[in-house]
């Protein structure tokens, strides 16, 4: 099928120009071989395809025919050839995210503007979800990268870390007076905690560690939204455990208080991850570049 597409590019070309000797130069082919080619063609299809006249040459009638339904079908080639290329320039295309709503909020954006800014014409398609839902959806090819918590063990992702980010306890101005010390996690787990919900991925860090020393938290309150923690922790309905990173405006206020520990947790991280398997996207790999490089 290659060699008559070949075959067929010459044949458009003659049509068009109704001209064996014009057609070549215009393809940067000898005329023979021209002549050649359309002989091929029509021996192939058994038909005459053109007349031949001391002037040039002319479609026949199945010609005419032949040369409406190749024609149309090597011009949607060319426009093929062309998106392709304008994906590869970022001109146009769409970028497919998978991430959590807290991610979202308080580190993607600025990510998401400033790609915005260079590629104007890059749709944005954003799929929420907890990490283990973001890992299903990136192999079911929903999105191209997702954004996640890490740490992920998942042998099919490529993963790379992009910032640390530190797990804390906070409270609101009634714990404030009664937690002035550092306390144990033997201490923390005796007060009225507020935590994420089970399947959520920090949730599932803190615990981990917690267990690995021999405490074992029974939350108050299981949420779904880190904002939610917040506000709960504010209102003094307990001890939340929060992302520091993503708190610092109650903080910072004095809305909240940073419940200090003998044994800070260790820190953890938010990466990009991808499926192995499968190459980014143009725009996916300038993406990740961003994010990497800022």
């Amino acid at each position: 099928m290659v060699s008559k597409l070949d075959l067929y590019k010459v044949f458009c070309k003659v049509g068009k120009s109704e001209s064996f000797s014009k057609a070549a130069r215009e393809l940067y082919m000898t005329q023979p071989a021209v002549s050649q080619a359309i002989m091929q063609l029509e021996r192939e299809l058994d038909t005459r395809l053109f007349n031949r006249t001391p002037k040039g040459v002319t479609l026949t009638n199945e010609g005419s025919l032949l040369f409406e339904y190749v024609n149309s079908a090597i011009n949607l080639i060319v426009v093929g050839e062309e998106k392709i290329l304008e994906f590869k320039n970022l001109t146009t295309g769409e970028l497919k995210i998978g991430v959590g709503d807290t991610i979202s909020r308080y580190y993607l954006l600025p990510y998401l503007e400033d790609f915005h800014n260079r590629y104007p014409n890059i749709k944005f398609k954003i799929v929420n979800g907890t990490t283990l839902e973001i890992c299903s959806i990136l192999k079911s090819g929903e999105v191209d990268i997702g954004i996640c918590n890490f740490p992920l063990d998942d042998p099919t992702l490529e993963l790379r870390s992009c910032i640390d980010i530190h797990d804390i306890f906070v409270c609101g101005e009634k714990y404030k007076a009664i937690l002035s010390e550092p306390l144990t996690l033997d201490e923390v787990v005796k007060l009225p905690l507020i935590l994420l919900e089970p399947n959520s991925n920090s949730r599932k860090y803190v615990e981990d560690y917690m267990i690995s020393k021999g405490v074992k938290i029974s939350p108050e309150f299981e949420l779904g939204s880190h904002d939610l923690l917040l506000e709960f922790a504010k209102i003094n309905l307990g001890i939340a455990c929060v992302t520091k990173e993503f708190s610092q405006e109650y903080l910072n206020k004095g809305l909240l208080y940073e419940v200090h520990l003998t044994e800070e947790i260790p820190k953890r991280s938010i990466g990009v991850c991808f499926l192995k398997s499968v190459p980014l996207s143009p725009a996916s790999t300038k993406f990740v570049e961003i994010i990497e490089n800022k």
